[in-house]
């Protein structure tokens, strides 16, 4: 074989070895560019913008159209602006959102000046959303990541967010001889000692004073947390008790705020026999308490107590945000273990997600570079901070939860007024390491409890299509934490009879809702069923005033049994070890 055929026959051999090369090189870069990112934007604050803004500029034909076509309504504004200016009175062009308080004030609308800075900053504010939302190429999630930060930007630098740029903070100034700015800097210094912007006044609260009243006893004792059974207030009791498993992000008494308010306190006055999880707030030696510990020292544990104290064969669940999402895991465990024995009669879900397919805004915050990077902050400490986790809620609507407290206390001087569901709000708790990584992972990014034995708990393969106990499913209209048309997919997989109530209000207040004369809030009502979407069933369901409470009191009498004597609040082998509300809720 002469030099040229042998040249000529490795040529493809060394085109191949290039090409690979290139290819092994090409997966380094993009994997250092992404561990990149992880490390400085974990979150993905800014690098969905940037990647929205170089898709711009490589179609300068879609950006030509976009800018054709938002060019009607810039000429729209100047020349509002030109008539304004002139002295001419009319009516704003762009008007705030009807749920955007910021500029409720008249002279936001009777004064040019002001007016047209309002309608200047909405203007930017929503054009800067649809491009980002019209981004070709961009996944939809990527898209909802990047107009969710740029709205976070444009809410910082909204003109109220500023003394100079807000009249009412500028009036009240005047009008108070400086002494508002007095009292806003005295407020701005105790929320800067606190560590957060406060929604509440602590001093207004004490859990045990004015919040979680309700008379009970702590009647079992783990390490990860005491179970209350509270004192029963009607002669006859159902025969089943309720057991309440409540979420561990925040404390149990979001359900015994007040007497009036107290979900505990009515279900006692409707003749129920009660209990509630009261979780330890996890320290750094809890690091490794895992998904499984909740579930069969937490969970389980309440329900053993609570039909060994009642007498019972079985109980009703009720489980609420993420208290319910392990109430699932709970029930599809045991129709897996024990499905001729399963002790739980019923359950009730609270604003739960058992799908996290499209989990609402706090999907910005999850992906593979947010968790591992939380992972890492977690496997140091030992847990997730309860403040960390209060932001991010709180990021959600920055507007009403971040920027209103803050423009009415440091520019304003008011003091925030005495809420009781902000004091609880406030009063955040921490996340044990392995079990927040594992629920992360495995229910936000993989979404692995929908899928049929994916998961293996508590030495379990489970799968919710083996649930068949009745449920009431209750969500809420508003709710940006568990989207109701999430919770409703639970309907999908259950085989059970599903009651599913849709409340008004949001994540807390749609829950935390009882009846009063007149109504304040409103429910749809109505039977779901497998295959149903969640749209068919709300044009189906009986629009109702007032609180679902009543309508779930009545479901819960067909599922408790016959009424008899109330049981003991404690006995020999459940002794009282503490009076309600107990210690764990009192530890920092």
């Amino acid at each position: 074989m002469d030099r040229a055929t042998i040249a000529e026959s490795a040529l493809p051999a060394a085109e191949k070895q290039l090409a690979q090369t290139v290819s092994i090189g090409a997966e380094q870069w993009h994997k250092a560019l992404d561990a990149s990112e992880a490390l400085l934007d974990p979150f993905g604050m800014l690098a969905p913008i940037q990647h929205a803004q170089l898709v711009w500029m490589l179609h300068p034909l879609e950006l030509f159209d976009l800018i054709s076509r938002n060019a009607v309504d810039l000429m729209a504004l100047q020349l509002h602006t030109a008539v304004r200016l002139a002295g001419k009175p009319g009516p704003d062009l762009v008007v705030p959102q009807a749920d955007d308080t910021r500029f409720a004030d008249p002279v936001w609308t009777q004064e040019t000046h002001w007016s047209l800075l309002k309608q200047w900053y909405l203007f930017y504010t929503r054009h800067v959303q649809n491009a980002l939302f019209a981004t070709p190429w961009l996944s939809p999630k990527e898209r909802r990541r990047a107009a969710f930060w740029w709205r976070k930007w444009l809410n910082t630098a909204a003109p109220t967010n500023f003394l100079l740029t807000n009249p009412v903070a500028m009036r009240k100034a005047v009008e108070t001889n400086g002494e508002s700015l007095r009292r806003g800097f005295e407020i701005y210094l105790e929320d800067l000692r606190a560590g957060t912007v406060r929604m509440t006044s602590p001093e207004d609260f004490r859990v045990g004073g004015n919040l979680a009243t309700t008379p009970g006893a702590v009647v079992f004792r783990n390490r990860l947390l005491e179970l209350i059974h509270y004192t029963p207030v009607a002669n006859e009791v159902h025969r089943a008790p309720i057991v309440i498993v409540t979420p561990w992000i925040n404390k149990y008494y979001v359900l015994d705020l007040t007497p009036k308010k107290s979900m505990v306190g009515f279900l006692l006055e409707r003749g129920f026999d009660v209990y509630i999880t009261s979780w330890r707030n996890p320290t750094p030696d809890m690091a490794e308490t895992s998904f499984d510990d909740y579930l069969t020292q937490g969970v389980d544990e309440a329900v053993r107590v609570a039909r060994t104290l009642s007498g019972a064969d079985k109980v009703h669940a009720v489980g609420y945000c993420i208290g319910g999402t392990l109430l699932a895991v709970y029930l599809a465990w045991l129709n897996r273990r024990q499905p001729e024995n399963v002790p739980v009669q019923s359950w009730t879900l609270l604003a739960s997600l058992t799908d996290f397919q499209s989990p609402g805004d706090i999907e910005v915050f999850i992906d593979e570079a947010g968790v591992r990077w939380l992972t890492d902050l977690m496997r140091r400490r030992g847990y997730l901070d309860g403040r960390e986790m209060a932001t991010t809620f709180r990021l959600l609507r920055s507007n009403s939860l971040i920027w209103h407290y803050m423009v009415h206390g440091w520019l304003y001087g008011e003091k925030p007024a005495p809420w009781d569901v902000l004091y609880w709000n406030m009063d955040a708790t921490r996340m044990p390491y392995r079990m927040h990584e594992y629920y992360l992972r495995e229910m936000y990014l993989k979404n692995n409890l929908v899928k049929s034995d994916a998961l293996t708990v508590a030495g379990e393969p489970i799968d919710l299509v083996r649930i068949h106990q009745p449920l009431y499913d209750v969500s809420a209209e508003d709710d940006h934490i568990a989207p109701w048309r999430q919770t409703f997919k639970i309907n999908g997989y259950v085989t059970s009879p599903k009651r599913f109530v849709l409340s008004s209000s949001g994540h807390i207040l749609g829950i935390v809702n009882p009846p009063v004369a007149p109504p304040k809030r409103s429910y749809r009502i109505g039977p779901a069923h497998r295959g149903q979407s969640a749209d068919h069933w709300h044009a189906q369901a009986e629009q109702r005033d007032g609180s679902w409470w009543e309508d779930w009191s009545d479901w819960l009498a067909g599922q408790c049994g016959p009424l008899g004597a109330p049981p003991p609040l404690a006995s020999s082998d459940f002794p009282q070890l503490a009076a309600a509300p107990g210690t764990y809720v009192l530890e920092p």
